[in-house]
């Protein structure tokens, strides 16, 4: 079958199979769900079937299916096959695109890359496919730029744009797409990916169904880092004053998605704890387990790392504690 790598996702991959087997491929697809799920490896599974030599089947041994899934050697990183194009945030250097890309995926990039191409047939006749990494952070001129395209795309021409965070998307944009929904990977499926990449399947324990933060959670750096962040959150609740919430908000690690893995992290221990707890201190963990998902969510829609964080600090002091002193939180 066309998708049969893509594991873990059984609706995700019926529907894109259906789809091919009837010849019935829609213009444009919204790939939407967590980091680490899956949609790449789709939109990759999915961009070889509609160039593939063979008819749309991904046989995967023809030059076209090759080139699909082949990085340039040299930046920008995009496939060899002409008819396969990739947007994405940083990923074409200044000297393509005129400027540099500093708050998101610029107008520029989709003038130049997308738009200037779509005048011109497929180079090899079966279908042009343009992939859009994190396409929430299409900034509003660019958004705006895409939307006649999305709505009357040239023949042969599909769109697929990835997301994790799906309400950040004009609703416009949403409405000339079609939504491809993505689940967290199943603990099972999550341990037979880290096997085959040489890394310890007991990381899918924490990683919360995605491989993308299993792979992080394997590196003993960000271990350290994770350790440091649970024992930060845990003095600062314990602190006599509420002072340390602004410490733990100042301390916080660098960066939107690092943020939100340490959350992910400290969520995922109150959810081992939990299960592990005595009966009477169970729903303890649970409340403590949905602040801190509650603080990933308002980063998530863009909130103030350092305002959130705090914030947490503040209403997890105010929650009852036990005497407990060996672990995080209760």
């Amino acid at each position: 079958m066309a998708l049969d790598q893509l594991l873990g996702q059984p609706a995700a991959r019926r529907s894109l199979e259906l789809a091919l087997e009837s010849d019935r491929v829609h213009h444009a697809y919204r790939f939407e769900g967590p980091p680490g799920v899956g949609k790449t490896t789709a939109a990759m599974l999915l961009a070889q079937a509609l160039v593939c030599e063979n008819g749309r089947r991904r046989c995967g041994q023809c030059s076209a299916c090759k080139r699909a899934v082949t990085l340039s050697p040299d930046a920008p990183e995009v496939p060899q096959h002409p008819d396969v194009l990739f947007v994405g945030r940083g990923l074409y250097p200044e000297s393509v695109l005129g400027k540099a890309e500093a708050t998101g995926i610029s107008v520029e990039q989709i003038r130049r890359i997308v738009l200037g191409r779509l005048g011109f047939r497929p180079h090899e006749g079966r279908a042009l496919v343009i992939v859009i990494f994190d396409a929430d952070e299409l900034t509003h001129a660019a958004e705006s730029a895409l939307l006649k395209t999305l709505e009357e795309p040239p023949a042969d021409t599909h769109f697929i744009l990835m997301t994790s965070r799906p309400g950040k998307l004009l609703d416009t944009i949403r409405s000339r797409t079609l939504a491809v929904r993505f689940a967290p990977l199943p603990e099972t499926v999550l341990r037979q990916l880290l096997a085959r990449e040489g890394l310890s399947p007991e990381l899918a324990v924490l990683a919360q169904g995605s491989l993308t933060r299993a792979r992080a959670l394997g590196q003993p750096e960000t271990q350290d880092s994770l350790a440091d962040f649970v024992r930060g959150a845990d003095a600062a609740v314990r602190a006599p004053h509420s002072d340390v919430a602004l410490e733990f908000a100042a301390a916080r690690p660098e960066g939107r998605d690092a943020v939100l893995l340490h959350l992910a992290h400290l969520a995922s221990s109150c959810a081992l704890e939990g299960r592990a707890a005595e009966p009477h201190e169970a729903p303890l963990w649970a409340e403590h387990f949905f602040e801190v998902s509650r603080a990933a969510s308002e980063i998530e829609r863009n909130g103030s790392a350092a305002l959130v964080l705090e914030a947490l600090i503040l209403r997890l002091r105010k929650l009852p504690r036990t005497q407990r002193k060996t672990s995080f939180l209760p």
